[in-house]
């Protein structure tokens, strides 16, 4: 809600992950990401857990050319995230899955998490 008393939807509630009874929004951890100067694309979704229930994991499409470690994302998330909602798994990827008009297909990601048995 803002100071004039009206609310702003930011992201689908089906998207939320809920790690270790916390709410994180796939959003907010992908706007983190997207700060980082080598990532040109970002993905975040929330992948079964045996502790947390979820964790989010972030998927990445690196600058061309550059190279990005999980520690450096990981560190760069820790300025800017609380400690619940820092990507506990990281994967680089040359593209991300895209509808016909170029938004990215979280579906598609979690489909391929359940395939791999994560």
């Amino acid at each position: 809600m803002d100071e004039n008393g009206y609310f702003s939807i930011i992201d689908r509630k089906k998207e939320m992950i809920i790690s270790g009874g916390y709410n994180v929004y796939p959003r907010e951890v992908e706007e983190a990401l997207y700060e980082h100067p080598n990532v040109i694309e970002a993905a975040a979704i929330g992948v079964p857990d045996s502790y947390r229930g979820e964790c989010v994991k972030a998927f990445i499409v690196p600058r061309p050319g550059e190279k990005i470690t999980e520690e450096e994302i990981i560190l760069f998330c820790k300025e800017r995230l609380a400690p619940f909602k820092i990507p506990k798994l990281i994967e680089f990827r040359d593209s991300l899955p895209k509808s016909t008009v170029g938004k990215v297909l979280k579906r598609v990601l979690r489909e391929e998490e359940i395939k791999k048995g994560n």
